[in-house]
């Protein structure tokens, strides 16, 4: 049995990892943590997970109790595992971190967009990046997983098989994307209470989002060259999901989108390129760990739109991170996340 610890399990993202790893048949939750919760239950906060984590209780976040684990997910915002993921690693353990501080790869950019200096560059090198479609040989054999964020993930996969091709004019991208409110976190916010962001929507960090740096850096990965991304989040009136619109231009009409996304995609467990014409939902990928994805060119012009859903916190975050753990450990990747998406 693999024996897990979560740091900062009170947020959304670590309940999910929770909901998630309850169902995986090879996972032992051995140690959760929360400075500002320590000594209560799991199931007292989270009743949802009753019958589950009875017995378990959150603690202060302590190196030789986390040290003892094989793996270490951090659910924690930026800057907390630049602490410990030096020490966890040093003991043996593997470290998964859902937050943003081992995304990008260079420490300078990171402390330009994250407005603190990178508390472990020495660890950057090391650190693979935990898109499964594009690094799944790298993440077999990683110590450190930094996971992808979620506006980055549906991004990613909706572009990268018009980068890899060569089709896309890359000066030009355009990401319009729409997230659920539970993007923003488990915090008290004005914006995220029900009266602010109920039966309304609104663009934000339009000047420039933290998730832009990440999404640059992966696309140019897949191009193989500099590219020129415009990036526009939205704040969408639901719970989960991300809906990201996608525009390129693409002057070469003789290629057949439709096939070369189903080539890109075929035999990836978690991305479904869905049949010509298709309109993805958030609804559709809501509590599982799929990206759902169609490829149009309307008026059958050069600009090609690219539709990707996801939930936000599972291919978005918790479900991705369970992915990267089953890869490393050499479990079948689909385990514990074979689910079903919940509809309505």
């Amino acid at each position: 049995m693999i024996k897990v610890g979560i740091v900062g399990g009170t947020g959304y993202t670590g309940v999910e990892l929770l909901r998630l790893l309850a169902q995986h048949p090879e996972a032992e939750v051995a140690v959760i943590t929360s400075r500002s919760e320590a000594g209560i239950r799991v199931a007292d906060m989270y009743p949802n997970l009753r019958g589950h984590y009875d017995q378990l209780a959150f603690s202060i976040p302590d190196v030789a109790s986390l040290g003892a684990c094989d793996v270490v997910f951090f659910a924690t915002p930026h800057g907390v595992a630049h602490a410990l993921a030096g020490e966890l690693l040093d003991a043996g353990t593997r470290v998964i971190d859902l937050s943003a501080d081992f995304r990008l790869v260079d420490a300078v950019e990171w402390a330009q967009w994250y407005g603190q200096p990178h508390g472990a560059p020495d660890l950057l090198g090391e650190a693979v990046y935990g898109l499964p479609e594009v690094n799944r040989e790298a993440i077999r054999g990683a110590r450190l997983i930094a996971v992808p964020g979620c506006y980055p993930t549906a991004t990613q996969l909706g572009l990268i098989p018009l980068l890899e091709a060569g089709l896309a004019d890359t000066r030009q991208l355009i990401a319009n994307c729409a997230s659920g409110v539970s993007g923003a976190g488990r915090g008290a916010k004005v914006g995220s209470l029900l009266c602010e962001s109920s039966e309304s929507m609104m663009a934000y960090a339009v000047k420039g989002h933290r998730h832009l740096p990440e999404i640059s850096q992966g696309l140019r990965r897949a191009a193989g060259e500099p590219v020129g991304l415009t990036f526009v989040p939205h704040l969408a009136p639901m719970i989960r999901g991300i809906h990201a619109t996608l525009y390129a231009q693409v002057s070469d009409r003789s290629v057949d989108l439709q096939a070369l996304f189903e080539r890109r995609y075929a035999g990836e467990p978690f991305v479904d390129v869905m049949p010509a014409g298709s309109h993805p939902e958030t609804r559709s990928v809501r509590g599982a760990n799929v990206c759902r994805i169609a490829v149009h060119r309307p008026q059958g012009g050069d600009l090609v739109v690219v539709l990707s859903v996801i939930d936000n916190l599972v291919k978005g975050a918790s479900g991705q991170a369970l992915q990267n753990m089953n890869i490393m450990l050499g479990l079948n990747e689909n385990m514990g996340l074979a689910h079903a998406a919940m509809l309505p």
